[in-house]
């Protein structure tokens, strides 16, 4: 997953913010924030000019509005690599915000459809029509469902984001931009304010976070204010990342010792009392909190997760039932193919038996130690390293992009999903990062991490997420979007490339693929189960251990997030099935003539799309070989 922040990006990461697409400021709210941008302003007929064809007029109005909503998002702006006014700023995260970026999706739909000739268009600027009408309605109809989105939970809150944007976006190249960190530091808390009001309204209306989620939330918050300089216990995780940014620029120590001491009194003051107010927001939740149960219990909360499943699958007729029944289906056939590989090792006794062996095996685990978490890092480059040898025989389109395995760092790996990925920067300057948490290496097993690899980094999301943002023929708002069922649908898609290519030749790690399948599978079931058929934790926790290898550590962690973020987990399983049809579709009707990287060029070439417009491709590639 990587920041995808902007009015037609629905974010994979600021999940506080996802359900409307943007968080972006509103200059006209009674008590502005001091980090808020200037407003932009266009002339209309830029895009009217007569001279243009209708697919220039198109793309003028796309990179029109993508750079407005721009600049409501400083955190954008930075994944960009852009450093403008904005940097030293933060997204506004008020509701008043969100009501403005409403209205400005509902004129420009209603501008596009009056001031252009969808009959005049090529079928390549139809594409991005489409897809743009797509995102707009679809924000739309998340705006309406904003208060059940919780604002404070354990995987990607906003509130836990900051920090994270300061080490990872935020470049220190020169004093400037020393002094635009302190800003962020410094504005911290009025955005923080922010969110203790909405998580404040959230409470009083009566949609509350699991219990379990506040615990980890309040860890996380304490371990952003404390160590130096709140304390001499520990280091603390932006001061010394700071500290490190300030020691490597080209100035006297006087004046960076002036940077430090302005830092240090930052994070002391507004840092701090920004946080400390919204973790007491965050406690007052806790005593109310009275279960751990899914949003079926919430104000609203069935329409609600029918607008989830719509919003990650992308497909406007699936049903809580029907994603449980097909759930169930999918476990049933890949036990089977685990129950084959169960028999050629030669394991006597029953498949929940040999789950246990797996969880078991200690050729499964790297050793708890640095050394240990070295050793399997060093591992992962390496079964990356293997793709790019056999490459040429499966794709034509490869990103430019370089690839890092990196271990989440540790003062966010309490909170953060076992793997995930972050996109490159768009000037190249940070390769993309495949992620994994290394917090508990008896959690961690190699087989199944294995296929994670080719998930995460090679040939999953860094060939497609890193290649969409390289297309200098996409609109900006398509190079950085997303849509779950399309992005987790290919990197579980591309687990299954991988054996294609002639990996997992250890039968256990080819357990281990099988593993990742039907832990998405699980999926299917486990989050209907818990948010449309009112299963508890525990129930969803034992599905998981009964049917898959995966440790009771993974399990609860997994379960844990699907609480917390309804309807996301659907999204894997739903896009590979759909991308498999269509290969299916395509090997069927073209027969010899059908060559599997033309396939992935067809899926990859246009960025992320819906899965019906993926369709619509497919179809069209067909169409064209025949």
């Amino acid at each position: 997953m990587t920041l995808t922040k902007s009015c037609f990006l629905t974010s994979t990461v600021l999940g506080a913010l996802a359900l409307t697409a943007c968080g972006q400021p509103d200059n006209k709210t009674d008590a502005p924030l001091p980090n808020q941008p200037s407003a932009v302003t266009t002339d209309a007929t830029e895009v009217s000019e007569p001279s243009l064809s209708e697919d220039e007029r198109l793309a003028a109005f796309f990179d029109e509005v993508f750079e407005r909503e721009l600049a409501f998002s400083p955190i954008f702006e930075a994944q960009l690599g852009r450093k403008t006014e904005n940097y030293g700023k933060w997204d506004d995260a008020s509701e008043a915000s969100a009501a403005a970026e409403n209205g400005r999706r509902a004129s420009d739909l209603a501008r596009l459809e009056s001031e252009f000739d969808y009959t005049a268009l090529s079928p390549e600027a139809k594409i991005s029509y489409d897809i743009f009408v797509y995102d707009t309605e679809q924000s739309m109809r998340n705006f309406e469902f904003r208060g059940n989105q919780y604002v404070a939970h354990h995987t990607d809150s906003y509130a836990l984001y900051l920090p994270v944007v300061l080490q990872n976006l935020h470049g220190i190249e020169t004093a400037s931009d020393a002094h635009a960190y302190i800003s962020r530091i410094e504005g911290a808390e009025g955005v923080l304010t922010q969110l203790t009001d909405r998580l404040r309204d959230q409470t009083a209306n009566g949609v509350l976070a699991p219990e379990f989620v506040y615990p980890k939330i309040l860890t996380d918050l304490g371990n952003l204010i404390s160590g130096a300089p709140f304390d001499d216990e520990n280091v603390n995780a932006v001061y010394t990342d700071f500290q490190t940014k300030v020691d490597a620029l080209n100035i006297n120590d006087e004046e960076k010792k002036a940077l430090l001491d302005r830092a240090a009194e930052a994070l002391t003051g507004s840092w701090k009392r920004g946080y400390e107010a919204f973790a007491d927001a965050v406690e007052d939740a806790q005593d109310r909190a009275d279960g751990n149960d899914g949003v079926w219990e919430h104000p609203n909360g069935q329409a609600y997760y029918d607008n989830r499943i719509t919003n990650y699958a992308t497909l406007d007729n699936l049903t809580a039932s029907d994603i449980h029944d097909l759930g169930l289906r999918e476990v049933a056939r890949i036990q089977d193919e685990m129950e084959a590989i169960k028999q050629q090792v030669k394991f006597e006794g029953s498949l929940l038996e040999f789950f246990e062996f797996i969880r078991e095996d200690p050729n499964n685990y790297f050793p708890d130690t640095d050394a240990g978490r070295e050793a399997f890092l060093e591992r992962q480059r390496g079964l990356i390293d293997g793709v790019y040898e056999k490459v040429d025989d499966y794709f034509n389109l490869l990103p430019k992009a370089g690839l890092d395995v990196r271990r989440v760092e540790p003062f966010r790996e309490n909170t953060a999903g076992i793997a995930f990925y972050n996109r490159p920067s768009a000037d190249g300057a940070r390769p993309g990062i495949y992620y994994t948490n290394l917090r508990d290496m008896t959690a961690v097993q190699k087989y199944v991490h294995t296929a994670i690899a080719y998930h995460e980094g090679a040939p999953g999301h860094h060939f497609q997420l890193a290649l969409q943002q390289e297309m200098s023929d996409l609109p900006a708002f398509r190079k950085y979007g997303g849509y779950g069922a399309y992005i987790e649908g290919w990197a579980l898609y591309a687990e299954r490339v991988a054996k294609e290519m002639g990996f997992y030749e250890d039968p256990y790690e080819d357990l281990g693929r099988l593993q990742n399948e039907i832990w998405r599978a699980v999926r299917l079931v486990v989050d209907t189960g818990l948010h449309a058929k009112k299963w508890t934790r525990e129930q969803a926790i034992n599905y998981f251990l009964q049917n898959t290898p995966l440790s009771v550590g993974d399990a609860t962690t997994e379960v844990e997030r699907y609480i917390a973020r309804p309807g996301q987990a659907l999204s894997y399983k739903i896009g590979m099935l759909k991308i498999q049809e269509l290969r299916a579709k395509a090997e069927t009707e073209l027969g010899d003539a059908f060559d599997i990287r033309d396939y992935h060029d067809i899926v990859l070439q246009n960025g992320a799309v819906p899965l019906p417009i993926l369709e619509r491709l497919t179809e069209q590639y067909i169409a064209a070989q025949k």
